[in-house]
């Protein structure tokens, strides 16, 4: 996805109500130079502050030396030092970098304020906002919620954790009618300033624990998408979560959502699209959405890459791709997903969660697991005994094997329930490999 190229020619001005985070002169730092991070360092430039980008990796390449450059940054690589944070009036973190890792060098900086970037776009944003998050699903539900309003004439702003930064937003001087906002539990930590018009806790289970402290800190993290709406707001949750959005005793209107056969699914996959779609559907209808514009939008969505995407068919065999399934939730999702027998990929950087549950699952639709990569203990110990197992280091010979032994009928499914950062940069790349494996094997060609 691109990002909104620049029209601002003067600073942006908080929204009401709002302070503004730095004063023109002012050095602010930002740590990470990822997406996110680029995009608070140059919204922060925009207000005047001389800011100094630092990133962790000592060779993150030259386009992005040059970017820094030509922005005016003073760029710091390698590891975070307290030096750095000297004189430092505020420190942005992107979504991929822990507060806690940071806090303990600012110490002799005298702790200047620290906040995440989607605080900081947030202090300039004056549009209604709808928001998802949950451990999965939320990709396809704020798209989907984003294609019904479009479909009812809105403008749209599309982004957050989905790929666009809020700060490329803010200094992208366009004006939408909503904005359309995926938050993960890294971005929702620590917000002050979020308060949307509608809020959408898809689910939760076990995630990023190779993070957050314990589930306790996870779900605040997750729950505090409602911490700011007020009596006239809408909260959207799953039934099994309605309970403890009443004990934590949030101001908004509770509504519950559902799987329903209310919408034609088209080309969306299981019954969790079908709550997904439903969920959307209910926060779109709070910015006027009606029930006919939701259904043509939800006829014509395409499933978006790497989220129960079919990449090939080879002799009555399918191969699905999910390497977005990064967690235990997901994969259960997936596996429920398919009335074919089923041949599952799965291994990587094992993030947390009860892989023992999945077993009656497995039993009943799975014929093998061919794991790859790490987390062979993991998946070993929960698995053995279940379903046959088998691993191998990389995800060609893994696939390789499943190949070996698929009938016609049977589903190929990538759903690692783990992050990627094993064996490779992030799930798109994961996915991708899988892609070009299955078109090299439709044309006899060989990829590693």
């Amino acid at each position: 996805m691109t990002q909104h190229k620049t029209k601002m020619r003067t600073a942006p001005e908080p929204a009401a109500g709002m302070g503004a985070p730095v004063v023109p002169g002012a050095t602010a730092a930002v740590v990470g130079a990822g997406l996110s991070g680029f995009a608070a360092a140059r919204l922060l430039s925009a207000l005047g502050a001389r800011v100094r980008l630092l990133e962790r990796n000592d060779n993150p390449g030259q386009n992005l030396i040059d970017r820094a450059r030509d922005a005016g940054f003073e760029l710091f690589l390698g590891g975070h030092t307290p030096d750095q944070f000297r004189g430092v009036s505020l420190i942005v973190v992107g979504p991929g970098v822990a507060p806690a890792d940071i806090a303990p060098l600012t110490v002799a900086a005298g702790d200047p304020p620290l906040i995440g970037e989607t605080e900081l776009a947030l202090r300039y944003v004056r549009e209604p906002v709808l928001a998802v998050t949950g451990t999965s699903g939320k990709t396809t539900t704020v798209s989907l919620a984003a294609a019904m309003l479009r479909e009812a004439g809105k403008k749209v702003f599309l982004g957050g954790n989905i790929g666009v930064p809020l700060s490329d937003y803010v200094l992208s001087g366009d004006k939408a009618d909503i904005l359309a906002l995926e938050l993960s539990s890294f971005q929702l930590q620590g917000l002050r300033s979020l308060r949307p018009r509608a809020a959408v806790l898809l689910n939760l289970a076990a995630n990023h624990l190779d993070r957050h402290a314990d589930m306790a800190e996870y779900s605040a993290a997750k729950f505090g998408i409602f911490s700011r709406q007020e009596a006239e707001d809408l909260a959207l949750l799953p039934e099994e979560l309605a309970e403890e959005y009443m004990r934590r005793a949030f101001k908004a209107r509770l509504k519950i959502f559902r799987a329903t056969k209310r919408f034609p699914m088209g080309k969306l996959i299981g019954r969790h699209n079908a709550a997904n779609a439903e969920a959307a559907y209910l926060a779109a209808a709070e910015f006027g959405v009606s029930e006919a514009e939701a259904a043509r939008a939800v006829a014509a969505f395409t499933p978006l890459p790497h989220r129960l995407e079919k990449v090939g068919e080879k002799d009555g065999v399918i191969y699905v791709n999910d390497s977005k399934s990064t967690t235990v939730d997901a994969l259960r999702a997936a596996l429920l997903s398919f009335d074919a027998p089923l041949l599952l990929l799965a291994g990587g950087h094992f993030k947390g969660g009860d892989l023992e549950s999945l077993r009656p699952l497995l039993s009943e639709r799975v014929k093998a697991v061919a794991l790859f990569g790490a987390g062979r203990e993991f998946f070993e110990k929960a698995w053995s005994g279940t379903v046959p197992l088998s691993w191998d280091p990389d995800l060609p010979a893994a696939l390789e094997r499943l190949r070996a032994t698929a009938q016609a009928g049977d589903a190929v499914l990538l759903s690692p329930a783990t992050a990627s950062y094993d064996l490779y940069n992030n799930y798109k790349e994961r996915g991708d490999h899988l892609r070009r494996l299955v078109r090299a094997s439709d044309e006899g060609g060989e990829v590693q």
